[in-house]
């Protein structure tokens, strides 16, 4: 799943791209894929891109008073194209959930693999209008976001901090990588209750949120699209590397699996040497 560091490359990306330009064509071809019906996908037809903008891991293409928006959820992407096919491609075939064509060769397309089709998309007037990003938390590269409003929000969390992290009406962006991520730098484990943090420890966390995900905006910088992904995984100490010798003390990456995802920790770095209880571990063992 993109998280904020890919959604701000991908922003920054289309920016540079479309920003100026005309929408000559907004075409979806999977049924699950929009989310809204008024005004009408075909009412962007014509209007101009004024800006890219991001809220979270959303997606947002101003255009001449309204906006495309856009959540690629858990497998979805996009596809930039500088020569768009000249024939229609036909609706639920593969793994293309929406066209874009701009006012000449270029445009992109939205994807989505598997069977689980999460991908969400929205036209809007005003981007408030979608309910994700109404209910968002502050960004936390914002600069208004500072160590006392991060320590504030955390003193009310009576739940695990990798929770905190990943809930978007807490923070906005940060996802189950990121967070794995920013708790390993930390060290600081996943099951440690938000609200038992000290001072000085929610403060630790807050320089060590900001240099993880400003790192990774600048490691994804100027990225092709198409490279992102990879861009990402390669970026990653720990999460997604069950098994393999943590970077900093060598002692193996353990992971916690849910029912649809995971989460991977240094015993040795976060957790005072000690495994985390695995339920999926716990019920085969029984």
């Amino acid at each position: 799943m993109p998280e904020m560091p890919e959604v701000e490359a991908l922003r920054e990306f289309l920016d540079e791209r479309i920003t100026g330009r005309r929408i000559a064509g907004v075409l979806p071809l999977a049924v699950s894929v929009l989310k809204t019906f008024d005004p009408p996908l075909d009412a962007l037809e014509g209007r101009t891109v004024t800006r890219v903008a991001r809220h979270g891991k959303f997606l947002d293409i101003a255009a001449d008073g309204l906006h495309l928006v856009f959540h690629l959820a858990r497998a979805g992407w996009l596809r930039w194209r500088d020569s768009m096919p000249d024939t229609r491609p036909r609706p639920g075939k593969g793994p293309l959930a929406l066209r874009v064509r701009l006012d000449g060769p270029e445009g992109f397309d939205l994807t989505e693999a598997g069977t689980r089709k999460s991908l969400a998309v929205h036209c809007v007037r005003d981007p408030r209008d979608v309910p994700g990003i109404a209910r968002l938390g502050p960004d936390p590269l914002d600069p208004s976001f500072g160590r006392e409003r991060f320590t504030g929000l955390l003193k009310s969390e009576n739940r695990r901090i990798k929770g905190v992290l990943r809930d978007q009406q807490v923070v906005a962006g940060i996802g189950n990588a990121y967070s794995d991520e920013i708790l390993h730098a930390a060290r600081m484990s996943p099951f440690r209750i938000a609200a038992r943090l000290s001072e000085e420890q929610s403060a630790e966390l807050y320089d060590v949120m900001q240099a993880t995900l400003r790192t990774a905006v600048e490691r994804a910088r100027g990225t092709e699209a198409g490279e992102l992904k990879a861009g990402k995984r390669s970026g990653m100490r720990v999460h997604g590397r069950t098994g393999e010798p943590c970077p900093v003390c060598g002692d193996t990456i353990r992971e916690v699996a849910y029912s649809d995802s995971s989460l991977q920790y240094c015993p040795t770095c976060q957790t005072g040497g000690k495994p985390l209880a695995d339920r999926r571990l716990s019920r085969l063992l029984k």
